[in-house]
């Protein structure tokens, strides 16, 4: 089955839009001109003005060295009319992100990425995937998952999570043995490598949630989507786009919520 993120992202932000809204705004530093990370923008920008979220982008040059960057985005974020801060990634090569992260306060970080972070709160990909494994009725205890990728923003978060809460976890990268996804009740993905899964490599009635995207002209997700009848074998799937995407919009926006509560 194959989930639809539009249709759920959807019932998140209705459901937003009969809580106050917050009056704070909602800022977001993007560097340099990356078309991928212009198009998500776009995206988080229609869904603000669902909302009525005063959503601003700070756009700023990407020949900005790792101390300056960290400054102007400390400089932004500390302004008190805005309430939820996000620096669109990836940063230029070269920049440490988690150093330029760690300059949002952790009362305005939506995306719950930098290392000091509020207690409650959870990064938007983590949302994501309790949102799909809560709605297909997934027993995380009695399932093995396996999660491609260590990245900061879907790898990394969604395995320390896992930590604890299924019969078995594998966190795998390039180096890893790939042989453990044949045995993966649920496959989590964040890798960014077109084609990488082949549903017929996997076992009958798992899931796949995929964060995956290829940037070169178009999204193409980490699921290799063009046998159908190997999807057939899947209890459920991500699509992209119209997977994952939109419910993590939502999810950040459902953070901001919460922070401009606690403020």
């Amino acid at each position: 089955m194959k989930i639809d993120g539009i249709k759920i992202a959807d019932e998140i932000v209705k459901r937003l839009k009969g809580e106050n809204a917050p009056k704070k705004i909602l800022a977001a530093i993007f560097v340099g001109d990356d078309t991928l990370s212009d198009s998500f923008l776009k995206q988080k920008q229609q869904t603000a003005e669902r909302l009525g979220i005063d959503f601003r982008i700070y756009n700023l040059p990407d020949n900005l060295n790792g101390d300056d960057l960290r400054h102007k985005v400390s400089e932004i974020s500390a302004q008190e009319d805005i309430g939820g801060a996000i620096v669109q990634l990836p940063l230029p090569s070269g920049i440490d992100k988690q150093y330029v992260l760690n300059a949002v306060p952790s009362e305005k970080d939506v995306d719950v990425l930098g290392e000091h972070k509020l207690g409650g709160l959870l990064q938007p990909a983590v949302e994501t995937f309790k949102e799909i494994i809560e709605r297909e009725k997934v027993n995380l205890e009695e399932s093995v998952v396996v999660v491609l990728g260590k990245g900061v923003l879907v790898g990394k978060p969604i395995g320390n999570w896992l930590e604890g809460k299924c019969k078995e976890l594998y966190i795998l990268d390039s180096k890893s043995d790939p042989s453990k996804i044949k045995e993966a009740d649920i496959i989590v993905s964040g890798v960014g490598r077109a084609g990488l899964i082949d549903p017929n490599n996997l076992k009958v009635g798992a899931g796949v949630i995929d964060f995956g995207y290829s940037n070169k002209g178009k999204l193409v997700g980490d699921l290799s989507v063009e046998n159908e009848s190997a999807l057939d074998r899947l209890k459920f799937y991500t699509p992209t786009p119209g997977g994952t995407g939109p419910i993590l919009v939502a999810k950040l926006f459902e953070n901001f919520y919460k922070l401009c509560g606690r403020q």
